[in-house]
């Protein structure tokens, strides 16, 4: 098993991973919502552009949140000094 990072390291790689988490969810809810208009084209009886918004955007914020509980479980089982401890 891997050594523990320092609590410093382990806060400020917590909080790089909550920004770049944000700024995704940002560019996915304004960059497609800016662009929408130019995917205008028919798919499945309604327009991309709503299925864009719509379903494409969820998918990506779920994405989102699992892919920051996956990263901050196996930091957190890297943190652990004893079973059951939680992280400094």
């Amino acid at each position: 098993m891997s050594t523990p990072l320092s609590p410093e390291r382990y806060w400020r790689l917590n909080r790089w991973l909550i920004a770049a988490g944000l700024l995704l969810g940002f560019v996915v809810t304004f960059g497609l919502g800016w662009f929408a208009r130019e995917l205008d084209f028919i798919f499945l009886g309604w327009g991309f552009n709503f299925w864009l918004a719509a379903q494409g955007a969820l998918l990506v914020y779920l994405l989102i949140v699992t892919g920051y509980a996956w990263i901050m479980n196996r930091l957190d089982d890297r943190q652990l000094d004893a079973p059951g401890r939680p992280p400094a």
